[in-house]
């Protein structure tokens, strides 16, 4: 039985393979994003995981008032948060410290200057005043208390990955066999089919430049095709470097990560664009169970060694 699902974003799901039992589908406008959840469940159940991303929502955005972010950003001293919150926050320093300080969640300040849609550049002026605000090694944690002694985040390149991660748990909890968790692009795939995923050839509308078969993993796409900005003098996309305040210079224009955590993926994919071809590398060679695909900005496609080629498609060793 073959089935066509299109995703959002950098990545299509193209065919499903073997026999699906029956499935609920909707979509509705949650975290910013388009959000997609297909699964072998009744409709209650999968309400159940939108009213889940709803209040991870509620708890995460930096701009609802009273969620914990928004209230971090606009408190001194420590301030008592969820249990998920810190979580999230830990995570995001260690992934700060991995990269070498290039993947840091206090680059709000600067990211807040780049309107993408209105396509306004900020001053280099205001740029270089933001910057004095970056520092994710400022944040001190004790438990579920965080102080981010005066710096703002923006936990917008990790939290979709960890939502992404608890809506699989509640799925599995409530004895959902099967499923598909896409929340603007982090895609999980859950259950006993394969699926076949296809990578967006960049700055193209809907070509694909590879395709990827995978069960029970989690896919995650970065590119800096997604939102930028062209003047006279350059294009500026919207993955900034914390030492900067512009957009980082890189020679991967697309990063995808397959992992078993949405979260690990999602953050990955960011930092390997950040790192550059090599570093993102060695970088994916180190990790068990995560393998990457990345499209340069000469539109060659390179791989980890975890994957390999078969009949055109991308597969897992």
């Amino acid at each position: 039985m073959k089935k066509i699902v299109s995703f959002n974003l950098s990545l299509v799901l193209l065919l499903l393979c073997g026999c699906a039992q029956q499935e609920n589908k909707d979509t509705k406008f949650l975290l910013d994003t388009v959000v997609t959840l297909t699964a072998s469940c009744d409709s209650e159940t999968l309400d159940g995981a939108f009213e889940l991303c709803q209040n991870y929502e509620k708890l995460l955005s930096r701009t609802i008032e009273g969620s914990d972010v928004y209230t971090l950003n606009n408190s001194d001293g420590f301030v008592e948060v969820d249990s998920h919150t810190s979580t999230i926050i830990k995570q995001a320093v260690f992934y700060g410290d991995l990269s070498g300080g290039r993947f840091d969640i206090t680059i709000y300040p600067v990211s807040s200057l780049w309107d993408f849609n209105n396509e306004v550049i900020p001053s280099r002026d205001e740029i270089a005043e933001a910057l004095k605000n970056i520092d994710y090694q400022s944040i001190e944690i004790d438990d579920n208390r965080v102080n981010l002694n005066g710096k703002k985040i923006d936990l917008g390149g990790i939290a979709k990955g960890y939502i992404a991660d608890r809506v699989l748990e509640y799925f599995k909890e409530n004895d959902v066999s099967e499923g598909i968790i896409d929340l603007g692009g982090n895609v999980v795939v859950f259950g006993d089919r394969d699926y076949t995923v296809g990578i967006k050839k960049p700055f193209t509308d809907n070509e694909i430049a590879a395709s990827l078969v995978v069960k029970n993993k989690s896919v995650v796409t970065s590119g800096t095709y997604e939102r930028y900005i062209k003047s006279d003098k350059a294009i500026y996309h919207h993955i900034l470097d914390p030492k900067t305040g512009y957009a980082c210079e890189s020679d991967l224009t697309s990063a995808t990560i397959i992992a078993d955590s949405s979260m690990q993926a999602d953050a990955y994919s960011t930092i390997c664009i950040l790192l550059g071809l090599d570093k993102a590398l060695q970088l994916i060679e180190k990790e068990p169970n995560v393998e990457a695909i990345f499209i340069d900005n000469d539109g060659k496609i390179h791989h980890s060694s975890g994957l390999f080629l078969n009949n055109n498609e991308f597969a897992l060793k």
